[in-house]
Parts: structure tokens; sequence; C-alpha cells
């Protein structure tokens, strides 16, 4: 074991020399002998230093990568998008999509949007202005007969903004420069990362090699562009990695191979994004609500545990806000007609608009005049007036009143389904538990703190795992029975007759189908807790982190809700209901990468490294060896 770890260290300082590789072969050797399933020795202080600077965190999110060393104070955040030239020019173009996703197009979908608008709308209403007034609502007509008339001026004769240039016809390009590759240039553009998942779809650059081709190239030149590490050095170094609470495990398995086995780093720690989150915002127990550009993952989080049954994915996030609200701005004549959800440029304007204008405040109110730039690539710089009313409070308002996004058809909540077991590894969950007696079962439940909350309302039982929100290729289908003290529906032991399965499964099936609205899904995650004591320490600690509630009074908006929809045994004993949307006034979007670079030197981590000798040796077993979760 010690060897092992000497290996590491040496190997590390003599990197920072940069002094020639010699005779290490046979000490790694050794080390893959030595070292076989083991903790790993605890550094001495001295040697943090260099290893932190040796360690890179990677939080790879659906639009953004954010990478960086351990040692770094911000990480570097880079569009997730690469652009790959055409084999064969002539052939179609493919583009992954950016604001638009299937669901939207369906006979019910404005129907289900103008719905989800009203209630919206009787909400807004509902609630008195901080004067004791209320509201005067303003309809779209006030705003369209000034915007329909608008015409942009022109600032300058050129927009400052070139299209990439291609003129050395690079195979791929990552990144910003993707982002600008001239739509009329022979590339495909492709997003590895879709709603927290591999983005595997039938078309071109959908299957698994592809996506994680993609993702080893975008990753590898950022290393070695930005953070200027050349990739054979990168046996040096060691990798954390940040996954999705309700995570597939085939594709952690073939992430973490690709970063072993292809990239070459020497070793690597797998987390949780919620687990990490707590860590970044230095808090020990909360409820975190992680809202990205395409999922929002709500969890409870105990002492660097993920409760596994308070885990819910919903298939929304602010993308689909964007969206709605460009929706909205059309009702009420938005001047840049030319405006296409197809187009990424337009899509990052209109993310733009919304991060600029919209907000969750009950105290403005009426018809405000703004204005916005345009800068395209070969095209004038152009400023346009826009008058806009409520649109700005009822687009951040789809968060909690989903149907106003108009998806029909597809699977909007995901929890984390039981793993199907791995031919890998012979002694996964299924194995352990068939060699379980009963007591050991009911006492590894309590202490994975899988509790089963008591029966009650029919939201409040959804328990269970998922691990892909909109996986075909793997999708795996709710497996239940209370072999693990999960409980769906209650009343039912494992020995169910095959109705009462089935009438499980289309339980789930039916809550799966709808979206929860935000509020909602934070209440039904605190409630999966198992005992009072750890819901009363959710309630007074609300964590909220990703870039998708950054709006002005949002925590006091968000604050509210709560309150007003917590169960009242609860209000009666939590003594404040808090929402923390800054902590230590850090960027939420960087919480959860913050704390990847915490954990690189927290002493209990030493032993979660898996080494890639160990990985070419026993596989995913390590995962659930050395995994920091319950694999």
């Amino acid at each position: 074991g010690r060897i092992g770890v000497a290996v590491v260290n040496v190997e590390m300082t003599q990197a920072e020399k940069g002094e020639p590789e010699n005779g290490k072969e046979k000490e790694r050797e050794q080390r893959g002998v030595k070292r076989p399933i083991v903790p790993a020795l605890v550094p001495e202080p001295l040697q943090e230093q260099i290893q932190s600077n040796f360690i890179v965190v990677i939080h790879s999110g659906s639009t953004t990568l954010r990478i960086g060393r351990a040692t770094d104070t911000l990480p570097l955040n880079i569009p997730h998008i690469i652009a790959r030239r055409h084999k064969y020019p002539g052939q179609p173009i493919y583009r992954d999509r950016w604001l638009l996703r299937d669901g939207l197009n369906k006979p019910e979908s404005n129907e289900q949007r103008q719905n989800g608008l009203k209630m919206v709308d009787q909400a807004i209403w509902s609630k008195k202005m901080s004067n004791g007034a209320r509201r005067i609502p303003v309809s779209p007509e006030q705003a369209r007969i000034y915007n329909k008339q608008m015409r942009p001026a022109v600032l300058d004769h050129s927009s400052g903004v070139k299209w990439t240039s291609t003129s050395h016809h690079p195979e791929y390009l990552v990144g910003e420069e993707a982002v600008y590759v001239n739509p009329s240039d022979c590339y495909n553009i492709h997003t590895p990362i879709r709603r927290g998942q591999l983005n595997l779809h039938p078309g071109p650059g959908g299957s698994l090699t592809a996506v994680l081709a993609d993702l080893e190239t975008i990753w590898s030149h950022v290393i070695q562009k930005y953070l200027e590490i050349p990739l054979k050095d990168l046996k040096y170094y060691r990798c954390i990695l940040l996954i999705p609470d309700i995570y597939n495990r085939q594709h952690v398995k073939e992430v973490v191979n690709m970063i072993l086995t292809k990239m070459g780093f020497s070793g690597i720690v797998v987390h949780q994004e919620s687990v990490c989150a707590t860590f970044g915002s230095g808090l020990s127990s909360a409820c975190i609500v992680d809202i990205g550009d395409q999922k929002t993952s709500v969890c409870c989080v105990e002492d660097g545990v993920s409760h596994r049954n308070s885990r819910l994915c919903l298939a929304y996030g602010g993308s689909d806000v964007t969206r709605c609200f460009y929706w909205l701005m059309q009702r009420a004549g938005f001047p840049y007609r030319e405006c296409q959800l197809s187009n990424i440029l337009d899509s990052l304007l209109l993310q733009h608009l919304k991060e600029t204008f919209a907000h969750l405040d009950q105290d403005i109110s009426g018809l405000k005049d703004h204005e916005f730039q345009i800068r395209c690539p070969d095209a004038p710089a152009l400023l346009y007036q826009l008058r806009l009313g409520d649109e700005k409070l009822q687009a951040p308002m789809a968060l909690f009143y989903p149907a106003t996004f108009g998806i029909v058809g597809q699977k909007m909540t995901s929890l984390q389904h039981r793993s199907q077991g791995c031919s890998e590894d012979p002694h996964d969950e299924h194995y352990l538990l068939a060699t379980q007696s009963k007591q050991d079962q009911s006492s590894k439940g309590t202490a994975d703190r899988k509790g089963v909350s008591k029966p009650g309302g029919y939201e409040g039982d959804m328990r269970g795992q998922s691990s892909d929100t909109s996986d075909r290729l793997h999708s795996q289908d709710v497996e239940i029975g209370s072999s693990q003290n999960e409980c769906l529906v209650p009343g039912h032991e494992s020995e169910d007759p095959p109705a009462a399965l089935m009438c499980r499964k289309t339980a789930v099936s039916h809550f799966e189908g709808k979206a929860l609205g935000l509020d909602k899904a934070i209440l039904h995650s605190i409630d999966c807790c198992a005992s009072d004591d750890t819901k009363k320490k959710m309630y007074s600690s609300i964590l909220v982190v990703g870039g998708g509630l950054m709006f002005h009074k949002a925590q006091e908006f968000l604050q509210h809700r709560i309150l007003n929809k917590m169960p009242p045994s609860f209000r009666r004993v939590v003594e404040n209901v808090e929402v923390i949307t800054r902590p230590k006034d850090m960027d939420p979007r960087l919480i959860a990468w913050k704390g990847g670079t915490v954990l690189a030197c927290l002493d209990t981590t030493q032993e979660l490294w898996i080494y890639q000798r160990e990985w070419q040796r026993f596989g995913v077993r390590m995962l659930r060896e050395r995994a920091a979760f319950v694999w």
C-alpha cells in the first residue's frame, strides 16, 4: 500500500522538476501488484500543495464545461460544444439543438402553455405587493403596438464580431470557436451532454463511441490549450470528476474508462454534484436545488451523503425559461423579427435578454422601456428599443408552473432506479443483497440513510432510484422490490402479486410523466427523508446552485413559496425556513466545482482515489469499492 502512494508523489515532484522519466516502469509495476484493493495512505502535509496542483477538477454541464486545477481560485468556463468537419462535403449538416427540444410542437402544446400561463397570472395576482396593494396586470397588447413599429438604429457599420476562421480546414473546433462557426461552413455541431446525461441519439455523432470521443477531444483540447498541460504529462495528474446525483452507471463507467485509459490520467475520484455543492458552500447538510441550463436536480445531503430516496431530476432548466421568455416577448411584438430559436447566436442573445431583464420581484409592475444590441458577424451593429410588462416576471415563474413550457409527451421527472446489475461486477448490489441476512439489510438501509418515509399521500410516496432521463439506448425499467427498504406505493412487500407490481409501475410512470414545479419538487424531496429531524435540518438549509435561478429577488420568492406550501406540522417546529442563493457571496454556478477543489484536499479523499493500474485490473468494481456514495 505504502509504495503506491510514494510513487504517485515521486512522480509528481519529478514532474515539477521536469526530470526525465527513468526506472519508473518497475515501480509502477510494483504499484499495480502491491495495491490490489486497499485504501491509499494519507499524504504528508508538505505534499498537499504539490498534490492539489496536480489534480484537475472537471464539472461538465450540458452547456458549460467548468475545468481547472484544484489550486485555481476559479475554473475556466467553456461552452461545452464541438464542431467537427464533414468527412464528405455535400452531406447535410447536422446541428444539435440549443433551445429547441422534443415535445414542443404537439397538438396539446399550445393549450398547455396557455393553461400554465393562466396559473402564473393567477399566482401573480393573488400575491400582494409589499405596500399591500394588488398588482395591476399588463396585457401584451399594450406593449405590442409600440414594439411593432420599432425599427433598429445602426450603431456601427461593422459589428466587430467575426466568424471563426476555417481556412486551414481544422478537423474540429471547440467551445467559443465552435459557437462562431459560419453555418455555411461544412461543420457538424455536437453538444455531448444533454439534460445532464450523455447525449445519445439516432442522428450523426449520437452513438456512445462518438459522444465519448467528443468529450475526450473537448477536454483534451481545453487541458492543453488553457491549462497548458501537455497530454503526455497527464500521467502525473489525477482527476476529480463531478457526476449528476441521478447518474447512469454505464455512462459513468465509460467516462471513467476514457479518463484513465484514453486520456491517461493516473487516478480519479468520482463524486456527486450535490455533495460537492455542500463542500463548496461550507454547509454540512442542505437540500440542494441545482438549476442548470437543461435540467434541475433536487436532493437532500447530510454530512457528505446524498440521500438516495430524496433524489429527483426534473427535465427542465434555464433554457426552457429562455424559450418561454421568447414566446412571451413575441406575443408583445418582439422587434428583432429575424430571431430564430434554431440559431445558436440568437439563442445566446435570448439567454442574455432573459438574464438582463427577467426578475421575480412582485413590486416591479407596469410597462418599461428597454434597449438591447445585436452584434452578428458580417453585419452592422444594431440597437433595438423594446417595451415590456409582466413578461419579465411570467417567464421565471414558469419554473413553478412548468406546464407553461408547453412540453408534451416527454419524461419530465426521474427518480433513482435500481441498478440492473453488471456482468463485470459479480459482487454488485444484487449479489450483496442476496447474501445479506434480513437483519443486516435493515441496518444497512438505515446506515445508508435510505430510510422509508411513513406511508402518506400519493406525492410523498414516490421512492426509488433513476439512472437516466432520456436514454433510449440504456433505458432501465423501474425495478421495484422492497429488498432495499424502498417503498413506492406503501404497504407492499416484495412477494407482491404481479398485478400489484404493475400498478406500482404505472404509478411511477404516471409520476415521471408529470413535470413538478420547483417548489413542489423541493417539498417532495425533503418529505422523502427518513426522519423528522433530518427534514427540519433540510427546511432550514435549502441551497440553490447552478445558473438557472439567478433572478432579482429569487431568494425571497422561493422562500415565500416554500413557507406557504410546507406541511403545517413542520411550519410549527422549524425555527426558520432558509433559502440560500449566494453562500459567502459566491457565484452559484461555480459552487459545485469549488466543492471539487475542496474535496481534493480533504484527508478522507485519499482513500477514494482509483488508480489507472487498478482500473485496468479490476474495472468497474473499483467504483463500488472506492466511490464515496452507494454505487
